[in-house]
């Protein structure tokens, strides 16, 4: 054969580009998240952080757990699972991942701890998209009220829109973080806590074993 193709080994130094900036183009909605995500307000969080003792290993930042949650959420994801598997296998969450991986009881026990300071952070990033004039934020609507619905981002908006405008978005909030919780305590059920769900069995998780057992499959079916 002389036809020439281009190389694709997976044996490349680097499976993504060194710097992080490189992973997505410039008018990724991962990266609006992440410039929104660093104007909210973590007070609240952090203070509960102050209250430890500090022990034990070093905690996932707040602000990387919020960047995935607000992320997740407004992509519709609202497994902590799939979260955790995302920022594995999904160029966006590994963006705001910063090239980490909390597992899935840390996502999902970080959201527990701090949900309501977390609506409240969620109420911010929908009023920051509001102000920059974005009518979506992933799949939730940024104005979802019928009394808005003509009305310019750009307009001065009365104190009674701004009141309804903000009870959506908390209802919308609330409504996410049931639902995430709803699927968490399924999923744990399913698969038993730990266990992320999809992986893959214990002999075909590692190159070489794996590579044994895809070479004897082959082998008994070409017999």
């Amino acid at each position: 054969m002389n036809k020439r193709f281009r190389d694709c080994t997976l044996e490349q130094p680097f499976l993504l580009p060194p710097s992080l900036q490189d992973w997505l183009p410039e008018n990724h909605l991962a990266r609006f998240v992440a410039d929104v995500s660093n104007e909210l307000d973590l007070s609240a969080i952090y203070a509960e952080y102050e209250r430890s003792d500090g022990r034990g290993l070093s905690a996932y930042h707040p602000l990387l757990l919020t960047r995935l949650l607000v992320y997740g959420y407004s992509i519709g994801v609202t497994s902590s699972r799939a979260m955790e598997k995302a920022t594995y296998d999904n160029v966006a969450f590994r963006y705001l991942a910063a090239d980490q991986h909390p597992d899935h009881d840390t996502i999902a026990s970080f959201r527990r701890q701090h949900v309501q300071a977390l609506g409240s952070l969620f109420v911010q990033a929908l009023q920051l998209c509001a102000k920059a004039g974005l009518v979506k934020l992933g799949k939730v609507a940024v104005d979802g009220t019928k009394i808005l619905a003509n009305a310019s981002p750009h307009r001065s908006a009365t104190h009674a829109q701004l009141s309804e405008r903000e009870q959506y978005w908390k209802a919308a909030i609330a409504h996410l973080l049931i639902e995430a919780e709803k699927t968490d305590q399924r999923e744990d059920q399913q698969f038993g806590p730990g266990n992320i769900g999809d992986s893959l069995p214990e002999e075909l998780a590692h190159a070489h074993s794996r590579l044994e057992r895809i070479q004897q499959a082959k082998a008994e079916l070409e017999k």
